[in-house]
């Protein structure tokens, strides 16, 4: 016979999440878009001699040159400047993709040259010119992270492969499932390799991303055998 669930043992709920702090607001203005890489360049700075326990709004503020006030216009606290600078790391990688990979037309960008880029950009986590993203980041992403936000990535990712190899316009172009089998490979390895301090300066990082280069093209090779 059926039992309503207990208050107490399995059957009691459990608790709501506390919603995840965010940033407040993104500038529009030049102003406001300096303001902001400053702080994340000050964070990254405390961050690196410190740690997340070094990171404070206040150490933010004086480290950036700000005022607190300020620096609370955009980031109410800690964890809401974490998630902000997540995403802007996010979507520095995208404008990277669509800059170096998607952007130039097929006569000035061979299909293996667009593939070796795309494949190079997605999974260095320390390329130049690219903000610094570490293991310490990753272990910290789910105080800022939803799955729709992981979800949300994911797709844009996705379109920005799915474009890539759109733009080789090869004879026989891989399907959008083998697409999305590299990009989960390349992204989930990424992560993967990050998570346990494989990250980019390791001495095997350059060999594995140069295997999943190779990978990549072989599978459009394959479609072409």
């Amino acid at each position: 016979m059926y039992r309503p669930p207990s208050s107490r043992g399995f059957g009691k709920k459990a608790p709501a999440a506390a919603p995840r702090s965010k940033p407040l607001k993104r500038p529009t203005q030049a102003r406001g878009k300096f303001t902001v890489q400053a702080i994340y360049d000050a964070f990254v700075r405390i961050w690196e001699a410190e740690g997340w326990d070094g990171v404070t709004t206040r150490a933010v503020a004086l480290e950036t040159g700000i005022a607190v006030g300020t620096l609370y216009d955009y980031f109410p606290d800690k964890e809401a400047l974490l998630s902000g600078y997540v995403r802007h790391c996010v979507e520095a990688l995208l404008r990277r993709l669509d800059a170096d990979v998607v952007a130039p037309p097929t006569a000035a960008l061979a299909a293996r040259e667009r593939i070796a880029r795309l494949v190079r950009i997605t999974c260095d986590s320390r390329l130049d010119g690219l903000p610094a993203f570490d293991q310490g980041m990753l272990l910290l992403e789910h105080r800022v992270a939803e799955p729709k936000h992981h979800l949300r990535v994911y797709d844009e990712l996705a379109t920005r492969w799915l474009q890539a190899f759109a733009a080789c316009e090869l004879p026989d172009p891989p399907t959008d499932a083998t697409v999305h089998a590299l990009l989960t490979a390349a992204w989930g390895g990424r992560r993967y390799r990050l998570l346990r301090g494989l990250g980019s300066g390791t001495p095997d990082d350059a060999a594995w991303v140069a295997e999943m280069d190779e990978i990549a093209w072989r599978s459009v090779a394959a479609q072409r055998s």
